[in-house]
């Protein structure tokens, strides 16, 4: 099921969220939907897995996946803001929740961004609760010596928005690819920040009431 919610967007602003989707999308489909595998070889970019395939393999039990566009509202673009301590460059934002029947399994996001040049794409996977499950790798153009390893991006598990989340205090910085490390940590920071501001109060709203 997809939603767009735009009340409260400015006329300009839902302009430039369209403009900025496509572009996100065009650079999605490029780096996780229609490039095929790259031979694996040490210097040469490579996608691991699809969009479709990734959802699948972080919820083996689910019985759907909900696919939500949103176009974030003026208040929680400063929420948001306010929580991550730097600006929101997007206000469109595409998350998936997970159920199995009625039962809520989880949240992914997928970030789509250029590292130096060439683009990467992986998903963040997190608890009903807001825990990061995981942290996983789509694709990634640039040369493989720029991308962290699996067990560096497994420190973000358990992770949560009370947590720093920078890069050289509770997270370990990568020789030789600084700028994919910080990448994945604003990464799940966002993601969190989401959580917070546009899942959390959905959960919780859908909530049945406590009976007297």
């Amino acid at each position: 099921m997809s939603r767009c919610l735009a009340e409260g967007f400015p006329g300009g602003g839902l302009l430039r969220g369209r403009r900025r989707l496509a572009r996100v999308l065009l650079l999605a489909t490029c780096a996780i939907g229609f490039c095929g595998p790259i031979a694996p070889s040490v210097g040469f970019a490579k996608v691991f897995a699809s969009q479709n395939q990734a959802l699948a393999e972080a919820f083996p039990d689910a019985t759907r996946i909900d696919r939500d566009t949103r176009l974030l509202r003026d208040a929680q673009v400063a929420r948001i803001e306010e929580i991550l301590g730097a600006p929101v460059d997007a206000r469109v934002v595409v998350l998936h929740t997970a159920w199995r029947e009625e039962t809520l399994l989880g949240y992914a996001h997928i970030e789509v961004h250029t590292v130096r040049t060439q683009p990467e794409a992986f998903m963040i996977v997190l608890t009903p609760e807001g825990h990061v499950r995981s942290v996983r790798i789509l694709a990634f153009h640039e040369p493989l010596d720029y991308l962290p390893t699996d067990r560096w991006y497994a420190q973000f598990v358990d992770k949560t928005g009370a947590d720093e989340l920078r890069v050289g205090r509770d997270i370990h910085g990568v020789v030789g690819a600084t700028l994919s490390a910080r990448a994945a940590a604003n990464g799940v920071r966002r993601m969190l920040a989401y959580w917070e501001v546009l899942l959390r109060p959905a959960a919780e709203a859908s909530e049945p009431a406590e009976q007297p």
